[in-house]
């Protein structure tokens, strides 16, 4: 018997503590059922929130960090990036739910991922969304790292380079068979590391379908989801990571198969996006091909993890994604692997 995800009682204690709504707690799973992290819709007394938390322990080190993917979206909000759920709790007794998390006001809007909202019927309003993506990741590339609550998160050394050998570490972690891609991938990359371009915060995941559109206005970007990767470090990493969850008009599809609308007409093409972010922020991208690699290859690492989790039985029925995975991950290593070779 799996552990429950929540334990709505619990929950309720701690918002009580919180001064958040008052009441009994109802909690729904919201989500794509990624079986990454899990994401609940709270509801008490007519509030609305929403509530984060990790995969049930035992958790990978470092991985996973509610409290730290908290406290960086703060930072990034006090630098002038307010494209955010508002954080209005943070959680690190594990004795409430098992792990710590963190709990956010709900915000009226739609995640894109395998349809279009309504509004976004027209070619010129799917180029203003993708045209918006850019721009987004421009302004998180803008915020500065020199702030002392951002400065805080910088590592010294190489972030590329740790990247790498993070990555590596996690498959050896992850691994559930023998895939010699990845293995010949985290070779290459380590081999060919580029020489780094000034740091920025860095998102790590960042691609359509971690981002929350307007309910009425779903060509802009009102929230940045999912920071549980963000850094101080090579901006290019989110570019190429951009690039290679994207699927363009009249193109391949992405291997990691996420938000696949962006191959409707009227989209940017990969070369828009690439030439939109050039001349917004001013910064060459190349080599971009690496970078598109190694965001293939650390998807491939995270999701066999996921695909662990699947077979030894540590999901629920509704996670279906995990089960793609045994495929997918070959998928994606194979992918970077071209990009690289």
């Amino acid at each position: 018997m799996l552990a429950p995800l929540i334990v709505e009682e619990k929950v309720e204690t701690f918002l009580d503590a919180c001064g958040l709504g008052e009441g009994p707690v109802a909690a729904t799973r919201i989500g794509d059922g990624g079986g990454s992290n899990f994401t609940f819709l709270v509801e008490r007394g007519g509030e609305r929130l929403v509530l984060r938390r990790p995969p049930r322990p035992p958790l990978p080190p470092s991985a996973h960090d509610m409290v730290r993917e908290a406290q960086l979206q703060e930072a990034i909000r006090s630098a002038g990036f307010t494209r955010l759920a508002e954080i209005v709790a943070v959680c690190d007794d594990e004795s409430v739910l098992g792990v710590p998390f963190y709990v956010t006001r709900f915000i009226d809007g739609e995640v894109v991922t395998q349809e279009l909202p309504p509004g976004l019927e027209s070619h010129a309003a799917r180029r203003a969304l993708g045209d918006d993506l850019v721009d987004t990741l421009v302004e998180i590339h803008a915020a500065d790292v020199t702030r002392p609550e951002l400065a805080a998160f910088a590592r010294p050394g190489s972030y590329l380079e740790r990247q790498v050998r993070r990555f590596t570490q996690l498959w050896e972690i992850n691994r559930t068979r023998e895939l010699s891609d990845v293995d010949a991938v985290a070779r290459v990359l380590g081999e060919r590391l580029p020489e780094p371009l000034p740091p920025t915060v860095v998102h790590g995941d960042y691609r359509l379908g971690n981002m929350m559109v307007g309910a009425e206005a779903p060509t802009r970007i009102v929230a940045v989801l999912d920071w549980e990767m963000g850094a101080i470090g090579d901006p290019r990493a989110d570019v190429g990571y951009l690039l290679a969850t994207y699927s363009e008009p009249n193109g391949h599809p992405s291997p990691l198969g996420t938000s696949p609308v962006t191959a409707e007409p009227g989209f940017p093409t990969r070369a828009d996006l690439i030439a939109r972010y050039v001349e917004r922020s001013g910064r060459d991208v190349e080599p971009i091909a690496w970078f598109e690699a190694l965001a293939l290859w650390k998807a491939a690492v995270f999701c066999e993890a996921i695909y662990g989790r699947f077979i030894r039985g540590e999901l629920g029925a509704e996670d279906t994604r995990a089960a793609h995975f045994e495929h997918a991950v070959p998928l994606l290593a194979s992918a970077a692997l071209e990009r690289v070779g």
